[in-house]
């Protein structure tokens, strides 16, 4: 039988977006994957919706069918490096609109009909390094927008029982790790002596779409290993 539960992920097919897909089927949730690659999902209740995020007419048409969905987590992301006099803008433009304009477009659509129902989860995946890191300005500036657009979020629809979070991570064990974008970019291991599992941040997030987690709203909650701790 279908699940109760709908959930909305994005960049499902690897990474950290694949291992949230995976464990909220594995809480018995039914989970639509959007991703520009081909799924590498098999599941009775995972729906693949093979859409580029980073066009934003064919994110809102892939939205609008979802409409419903209780639950959106935006895991899909790129990362492209660049230091002062050799910022790519298109690069830029890419990250943009796929961290942050991929994020509003189906918001837009979904966190209106959780508001009408009374209930809603909506998590964003951030960065630490949206505190500012060098040679990560243009990345850094989209992650950071996700704060905010989580934050205003949340003020809207606090009192129709929606949530909007952020979860922050650092360098963390996936494909992005490897990416010849970032060749002279090598992740700095936090002080736990090892990247952050995918893992760990797909049951950070299954907590906060649960009802356990309804009075956490607005935060950004970051998954460091100790980074954060130098002050």
């Amino acid at each position: 039988m279908p699940s109760e539960r709908h959930a909305v992920v994005t960049g499902s097919s690897s990474g950290i977006g694949r291992a949230l897909a995976l464990a909220l089927l594995a809480d018995g949730w039914q989970v639509s994957g959007l991703d520009v690659s081909p799924s590498t999902i098999d599941h009775p209740q995972f729906d693949s919706v093979q859409v580029d995020l980073a066009d934003g007419p064919a994110t809102e048409t892939a939205a609008q069918h979802l409409a419903g969905a209780h639950a959106f987590v935006h895991a899909a992301g790129v990362l492209r490096v660049g230091n002062l006099g050799r910022l790519n803008a298109p690069d830029g433009e890419l990250m943009w609109r796929l961290h942050v304009d991929a994020a509003q477009r189906i918001g837009n659509q979904l966190l209106p009909a959780m508001a009408a129902v009374g209930h809603g989860r909506v998590v964003l995946l951030g960065s630490r390094v949206a505190q500012g890191k060098a040679g990560r300005s243009q990345y850094a500036a989209t992650k950071a927008a996700l704060v905010g657009l989580a934050r205003s979020w949340a003020a809207e629809v606090v009192a129709q029982g929606v949530t909007v979070n952020v979860v922050s991570p650092a360098a963390t064990q996936t494909a992005m790790t490897d990416d010849p974008a970032r060749h002279a970019a090598v992740p700095v291991l936090p002080p736990i002596g090892r990247l952050i599992r995918p893992d760990e941040i797909a049951a950070l997030v299954s907590f906060l779409l649960s009802p356990a987690a309804a009075a956490i709203t607005g935060q950004d909650i970051q998954i460091c290993g100790g980074a954060s701790l130098p002050r």
